[in-house]
């Protein structure tokens, strides 16, 4: 180490990295200020503002009068120099975001996921993030780095994923993600990253303790813990859609009638009838997706109306029929509610958090979830933890994609300017 700051390159990189960080943490500040709150000399600091600016990282963005002394010019990170892009690859849509080093999406494109292998996912997400590019007024291939957010554990050794089975096969996705996208990338779990995207911009921000559990097509749980993310041994902690559930899910049958025809980008065609029961049936095996994804995920929320006898397609239907009185679809959110409450409950006795945010297109419902997920968490013990909504929406991972990708820029920039 002391052979390294003997570096006088090493040694001008960290004081610009210095005043980077400071820049980008509390904005535009004059060379003097700049010096005083990094500790640096006034000399340090206009040696490494004029080598930042001469590769448009920083500029000059104004100036400071009425002090004593000479007008002081102002400094800002060029947010605009070097662009990112977070991807969101679901069940039911995949989207992309490119987004400057503040974080700013300078363009988004959303669009449904109709693919049925990896081949045509990792295409469709190349045509999508081609879009969001050119909404952004940027080349794809000038992007620094682009971050995936995805069902599944990935295995970098490997170049697979685990824990996938939402996602068409074969196995190759990651292989020919970074074939159809042809930048820096890196892929990670989506929930952990809507983790991230919740700690910077949600519910989880300021807390150094907290988990997000995702209730949606699956059931995951990302978890920050001392203000940093926590992925285990290899990359599987917050799979709770493993966890034993506390019942059996309602047994899976065919669809008929109004269900041949899903709202789901997956669903079949009406003479595939089949193809769309196996389908079903195997969204209710407790093995792949594990047994509190099948009863607890969106997918079991229509099993169980099924089972009470109503004629609802989505999740989303069964949620409106609850709120607007009917009876069977109240009962059915009593029960969803209740396994929730008690899946929060074993969270809360393993990690003890701040806060809990529920997301996903279920776990969003608190209006009509909340009484009954606080019932069942006072019936089982004394354990009360603190329960809120994500506001993020369908923005979560994205925002934790780019939040991502964009401290990883930063290294990459420093990284090449060593050398």
């Amino acid at each position: 180490m002391r052979r390294d700051l003997a570096n006088p390159r090493l040694l001008r990189v960290l004081n610009e990295r210095r005043l980077l960080d400071q820049l980008h943490e509390h904005g535009p500040a004059s060379r003097a200020d700049l010096a005083k709150s990094t500790g640096l000399s006034k000399p340090t600091v206009s040696a490494a503002l004029a080598g930042l600016a001469e590769d448009g990282l920083v500029h000059l963005v104004g100036e400071v009068s009425g002090r004593p002394g000479p007008v002081s010019s102002l400094y800002d990170v060029n947010a605009a120099s070097t662009h990112v892009a977070g991807i969101d690859i679901g069940r039911d849509w995949i989207r992309v975001a490119v987004a400057d080093l503040r974080g700013a999406f300078a363009g988004r494109t959303d669009g449904r996921n109709t693919a049925r292998t990896s081949a045509e996912l990792a295409a469709l997400v190349g045509e999508l993030a081609a879009a969001a590019a050119r909404e952004a007024e940027v080349e794809w291939r000038s992007i620094t780095c682009a971050v995936v957010g995805s069902p599944g554990v990935y295995d970098p050794v490997r170049g697979g994923l685990d824990f996938a089975p939402n996602l068409p096969g074969p196995p190759d996705l990651a292989d020919r993600l970074h074939a159809a996208l042809g930048v820096d990338l890196v892929i990670e779990n989506d929930i952990n990253l809507a983790a991230v995207g919740e700690h910077v911009h949600g519910a989880g921000r300021g807390k150094a303790n907290f988990a997000l559990v995702s209730i949606g097509t699956g059931v995951g749980m990302g978890i920050v813990i001392n203000g940093e993310l926590y992925v285990g041994a290899r990359g599987a902690a917050g799979e709770v859609s493993y966890i034993p559930a506390a019942e059996e899910p309602p047994a899976p049958a065919p669809p008929t009638g109004p269900f041949t025809h899903a709202a789901d980008p997956f669903a079949q065609d009406a003479d595939s009838f089949a193809e769309d029961a196996d389908s079903f049936a195997h969204d209710g095996d407790p093995f792949t997706h594990g047994a509190t994804e099948a009863a607890t995920s969106a997918p079991g929320v229509v099993r169980a109306a099924r089972a009470a006898g109503l004629e609802l397609e989505t999740a989303r239907e069964v949620f409106a029929a609850a709120a607007e009185g009917n009876a069977a679809a109240r009962s059915v959110v009593e029960a969803e509610g209740r396994r929730i409450g008690g899946l929060l409950v074993a969270v809360a006795a393993v990690l003890d958090p701040e806060v809990i945010v529920l997301s996903g297109g279920v776990g969003r419902n608190l209006d009509l979830l909340g009484a009954s997920v606080e019932r069942r968490i006072a019936e089982l013990g004394p354990l009360r933890p603190r329960v809120v909504a994500s506001a993020l929406g369908d923005s979560g991972v994205l925002l934790g994609a780019v939040a991502h990708a964009k401290s990883r820029a930063w290294d990459l920039i420093f990284d090449a300017r060593k050398h």
